[in-house]
């Protein structure tokens, strides 16, 4: 079941149509992905610093056949759905979607960022990087915050009991 929300989206293709009006009034769009299984800090950073960029911020999640073959069998530990509610209820985000592709690229290709979005710990010849350029975006590195990752926050939850 669907949120609901007039910013989530079940597909790129959808976002895409919702902003597209937008940006045919000349709004930059930044996009940037993620599981965002358990919201943390570093993502409300990363997101925050993401949407200096531009004047749009769609955020694509992960769905959930693609968290487990990213993350293994455990994970997510929330639906897709629930994760992209509590992504587009963030004041800094102007759209989400869900993909269930193991990469950006093929969202990347229908949305068309001005500015695409990761990490700072990704290295800079990032998977996507060709169809962003492509289409006359760039790639743009964030800040990484060390001490915030998931996967930390769960092994600290498991081994606290919970």
């Amino acid at each position: 079941m669907a949120p609901a929300n007039p910013r989530v989206f079940s597909t790129a293709q959808l976002a895409n149509a919702h902003i597209l009006p937008l940006r045919g009034l000349g709004k930059t769009l930044v996009t940037t992905n993620g599981c965002f299984d358990l919201l943390h800090a570093g993502h409300i950073r990363c997101l925050a610093e993401a949407a200096t960029l531009g004047d749009l911020l769609v955020v694509g999640i992960n769905s959930d056949a693609s968290v487990k073959r990213l993350k293994g069998p455990a994970r997510p530990l929330q639906n897709e759905y629930d994760r992209a509610l509590i992504v587009a209820s963030l004041s800094m985000v102007d759209a989400v979607f869900i993909f269930g592709e193991d990469d950006p690229c093929a969202f990347c290709e229908i949305l068309r960022p001005d500015v695409h979005v990761k990490g700072g710990d990704y290295p800079n010849d990032i998977i996507e990087k060709p169809v962003v350029e492509k289409h006359g975006g760039e790639v743009k590195i964030v800040s990484l915050h060390k001490g915030f990752s998931t996967s930390s926050m769960i092994s600290k939850i498991r081994s606290a009991g919970g």
